[in-house]
């Protein structure tokens, strides 16, 4: 007997839950490209991208994923021979540091660990050192999906004026864009990169950069261009096909126009940014508790250092693979893995896993993983302290009201 018939729930940092609305939306015939209303809507869209990231830039959209957006990003930023400069506090760091590197441009990593954001001293450091100004970029992402480390941006961006280095910065939002504050503006980012799967709800397969004027005119001679990746004519197209340098993307445009409506229009992205503190809180007071009488913890133990879409954990003896699994098969419940906190051939690459909050969820949603969680641990005889679904409601009560 299984209890896991019925809807299955994706706890997982991507994709995320997509609304019905929006599966709706995309369930449709497809539409005239070549003008009518699928024009305006783009440009209603590409209005509403600027609004999500709280800037004025320019915006470019691809048909790719986040990996796909790194690459968009990487090819306009960078000439070949190249230097970047990047904050390495989890996987993703990592990942983006080695695409980068791959496309020819050579790569300075400063590695922050796997359990700490980024010392933005270390990387005014850094670049202070670099009298001659190769750098070119600084790369880091604001939350790193697999620690779930939540990196200071301002911070990072003023510590980079401070050290008088004419450096673009450059900010992965994949997994915080609609999630976490963000104001690309006001913290002085010039290159932005996020994708459709995680906080706005949407199919994979829609990446986005934006890239302010300093950025436009610093990257117009990079010569690791191609048609497919120039995002001149994305972001100012003379024709509509030139948004996305071919065939647009309807059904995730249409999907994609839902969405926004949702977030911005109907609940507020301030209003989204709190719901998702007040879900995240749950989570880490629930795991406080069962932290209390068992070998569990949070990866990131400063709670102002976490990002709110997202939270990596720690169930030693391989509690966590054991967990995932039960949460699954007999509950119908999936867990994200623990991504690169350890290798697979690692006997603790079972004692991790990673547990979303991301986009489309409320609080029944988070609530119940905590339980099935919970009924987890009791059925695996997983040693874990008592009270954590009473601190879990107790957050979410404290965040309601």
């Amino acid at each position: 007997m299984s209890l896991r018939h019925g809807r299955p729930y994706l706890a997982i940092p991507g994709p995320s839950v997509m609304p019905d609305r929006v599966l709706s939306a995309m369930h449709r015939a497809a539409p005239n490209i070549y003008g009518g209303s699928l024009h305006d809507m783009t440009a209603s869209i590409v209005a509403d991208l600027r609004r999500v990231a709280r800037t004025t830039a320019h915006v470019a959209i691809y048909i790719v994923n986040g990996h796909g957006a790194w690459e968009a990003a990487n090819a306009n930023l960078f000439s070949r021979g190249d230097r970047a400069l990047v904050a390495v506090t989890g996987q993703f760091g990592i990942g983006w540091a080695n695409a980068v590197e791959r496309m020819g441009v050579r790569v300075e990593r400063i590695d922050f660990g796997r359990k700490a954001p980024a010392d933005p001293a270390r990387i005014a450091e850094a670049l202070a050192a670099d009298t001659a100004h190769g750098i070119k970029a600084v790369l880091v992402t604001q939350v790193d999906t697999a620690t779930s480390v939540r990196n200071d941006i301002a911070a990072i961006r003023a510590a980079m004026d401070a050290s008088g280095h004419p450096a673009l910065l450059a900010v992965d939002a994949i997994a915080s864009l609609g999630c976490d504050p963000l104001h690309m503006d006001e913290w002085g980012i010039d290159v932005l990169v996020a994708a459709s799967q995680k906080g706005l709800m949407t199919p994979p397969g829609l990446g986005f950069v934006w890239f302010s004027d300093r950025a436009r005119e610093r990257c117009r001679a990079s010569d690791l261009k191609t048609p497919y990746w120039d995002w001149e004519p994305r972001a100012v197209p003379s024709e509509y096909w030139q948004h996305f340098c071919g065939t647009a993307p309807t059904h995730h445009l249409f999907g994609l126009r839902e969405a926004l409506t949702m977030l911005l229009d109907e609940e507020g992205l301030e209003s989204a940014w709190a719901r998702h503190r007040a879900l995240a809180g749950a989570v880490w007071a629930a795991f406080d508790a069962w932290g209390q009488g068992g070998d569990i913890a949070l990866n990131i133990a400063d709670s102002a250092c976490r990002g709110r879409s997202v939270t990596a954990v720690r169930i030693g003896g391989g509690g966590a693979a054991r967990l995932r699994q039960w949460c699954e098969e007999a509950a119908g419940v999936t867990l994200g893995i623990g991504l690169g906190m350890a290798e697979p051939s690692d006997p603790a690459y079972g004692d991790f896993l990673r547990v979303a909050h991301m986009g489309h969820v409320n609080a029944h949603m988070t609530l119940g993983v905590l339980a099935v969680m919970e009924a987890g641990m009791r059925a695996l005889a997983i040693p874990h302290g008592a009270g954590a679904l009473d601190a879990a409601a107790a957050a979410i009560a404290a965040g309601a009201a």
